[in-house]
């Protein structure tokens, strides 16, 4: 029998014993520690940690789960115990912009992306046919701005009933509401160019290049009320110069949002990634 691995995380203020505490639950329910990791945030007087383990004895995850609640209570920790394993139900967002969702189906095919993406929504037809392709169902939910509300009712409805535990805006080219943003937080992950808040618009790259940046990148985070200004999961730069034409800057942005998002989620997939108010804190980069 193979031996059941998990992954705690948790966050708490920090104080002395905690990381004894873990340990010694763990030795003295048979599980062998095989990756840890911990931060103190100096500012916030937080602690955080994330432990991979596997219990020698072949614990149920529900059982582990209950006993822990007598160590948790006593850190006051914000706590998880998580399969290794399993693989959560997810959901991809997208509008007419492919690439994201390409490098996305790729990594998921290759098993790079420990997920199961149960469906493809957008406000657009066009992306039928890679759904299609891949074999994963399409919806496609118009909106416009009288329709706003009710095109997120149906995708909050399919979150529920299917219970999405990840949503991912693979150039979603929509601002999520208040309402929902707030229902999704923490489990809503978005990917943009870094020119923000700089060269807003249709067109930033056109606009970078008029203003003769030399350093181009994309950010992803997690998805708040605030316009693109949520927890940052991860980001990447390249340098550009004179010579680039807009064009050949946007092919380097497709590349950038590309590796940054399947980065992001795939950290949040690994529960390498815990909030720290306005912040995050990610584990193994």
């Amino acid at each position: 029998m193979v031996n059941p691995v998990y992954i705690l995380t948790l966050s708490c203020e920090d104080v002395i014993g905690i990381v004894a505490a873990v340990s010694g639950f763990l030795a003295a329910e048979s599980c062998n520690i095989q990756e840890s990791a911990q931060f103190f945030d100096h500012k916030t007087g937080r602690f955080f940690l994330r432990t991979v383990f596997a219990s020698e004895t072949g614990q149920m995850l529900t059982v582990l789960q209950e006993k822990f609640i007598s160590v948790a209570s006593r850190f006051g920790m914000d706590w998880q115990i998580h399969d290794a394993d399993r693989r959560p139900p997810v959901l991809v967002l997208v509008s007419k912009f492919d690439h994201c969702l390409q490098a996305l189906l790729n990594q998921h095919r290759a098993g790079s992306l420990l997920m199961d993406i149960v469906g493809i929504v957008s406000n657009h037809p066009d992306l039928q046919p890679v759904a299609d392709f891949y074999q994963i169902p399409f919806h496609y939910f118009p909106v416009t701005s009288a329709t706003k509300e009710k095109q997120e009712a149906l995708i909050w409805s399919m979150v529920q009933n299917r219970n999405i535990e990840l949503v991912i805006l693979a150039r979603y080219m929509q601002i999520l509401s208040e309402s929902l943003s707030r229902k999704l937080f923490g489990r809503c992950i978005n990917i943009h160019h870094s020119f923000l808040p700089s060269f807003k618009g249709a067109k930033p790259y056109h606009v970078a290049h008029d203003y003769g940046v030399k350093i181009i990148g994309a950010t992803a985070h997690y998805v708040t009320g605030d316009l693109d200004e949520g927890p940052i999961i991860e980001q990447e730069t390249t340098r550009v110069n004179h010579a680039y034409t807009p064009e050949q800057m946007i092919e380097q942005g497709k590349h950038l949002e590309n590796l940054v998002l399947t980065r992001a989620v795939r950290y949040h997939l690994e529960h390498r990634v815990i909030v720290n108010g306005r912040k995050t804190v990610v584990f193994g980069q």
